[in-house]
């Protein structure tokens, strides 16, 4: 298999490690276990986003964990090889910046303030807000159309404010721990709509037991563009944008949405996707 840059700059430590490890006595032990993990690669995700980032039992599902698998293979790693961290959105700066992880695709937004901190590869998707309703429901078509309706956010997202600050609505908003309370909250018909990413909803949606019982209304009113997080100065940008150049010509990134979102009724934003990867910095 290619061994492109970053695995090969990986490789060479290692055998740095080893040889060092022939004269170090009691330390060729601890070399040894150094390196096993320069073999491998640890990659940030969500643990809780389902169609995107999602632990299932140590199983890891989702757009974000497939486009992941195709970057890490193009690098030159097996599956065996990728080790899945959980990377909550707070935590994500510092996963990078302290070396807990090699790279983070997590809908982690590209913006001019977090490249202060860390750098970005892609984007590989753009998302848009949007919103979740019932499948039967025709009148919310849009964030103009919920005054005085009851819309669910997870507590400290400014989605939900957004709404009644920049589209003038007066929606009653509902803070909850997570997407999923939402959501479950609104099978109840206590919530009329939840809004966050359009791709987040999608994978809220299609989840088996919520399949068929909601749909987004696709008329997303954000531009998110999801990158690859990675470690200031790293020199993985030009691989990691290929490999998403290549996933994208292939066809596997459209399979991985379609296969990821399935039963949500759910299109992506065409106009904005397949999206074209940033030049390096």
């Amino acid at each position: 298999m290619r061994k492109p840059r970053y695995a090969v700059a990986a490789m060479a430590a290692a055998a740095a490690l080893t040889l060092s490890a022939c004269g170090g006595g009691d330390e060729a032990s601890d070399d040894t276990g150094s390196e096993a993990a320069s073999d491998s690669i640890r990659i940030g995700i969500k643990f809780d986003q389902p169609g995107l980032g999602f632990d299932e039992g140590g199983e890891y599902s989702g757009f974000d964990v497939d486009v992941a698998k195709y970057v890490a293979a193009e690098l030159g790693y097996e599956e065996d090889q990728i080790e899945f961290v959980e990377a909550p959105s707070a935590n994500r700066e510092n996963l990078l910046s302290t070396g807990e992880v090699d790279m983070i695709f997590a809908t982690y937004s590209i913006t001019d303030e977090r490249k202060e901190t860390v750098d970005f590869a892609g984007p590989y998707f753009v998302a848009g807000q949007d919103l979740l309703v019932r499948a039967d429901d025709e009148e919310i078509t849009g964030p103009e159309a919920l005054t005085g309706k009851n819309l669910c956010s997870v507590a400290g997202s400014t989605s939900a404010a957004r709404i009644n600050e920049e589209f003038g609505a007066d929606a009653n908003l509902v803070e909850q721990p997570g997407y999923a309370e939402c959501v479950s909250l609104m099978g109840g018909g206590q919530i009329d709509a939840v809004t966050t990413d359009d791709i987040i909803l999608a994978g809220l949606a299609s989840q088996e037991a919520n399949a068929g019982n909601f749909k987004v209304v696709g008329n997303p009113f954000s531009e998110e563009n999801y990158g690859v997080g990675l470690p200031k100065g790293s020199d993985m940008c030009e691989d990691i944008n290929a490999a998403i150049v290549q996933m994208i010509d292939d066809g596997a990134w459209e399979d991985a949405i379609m296969a990821n979102t399935e039963g949500a009724d759910y299109s992506y934003n065409e106009e904005l996707n397949p999206p074209e990867p940033d030049a390096c910095a």
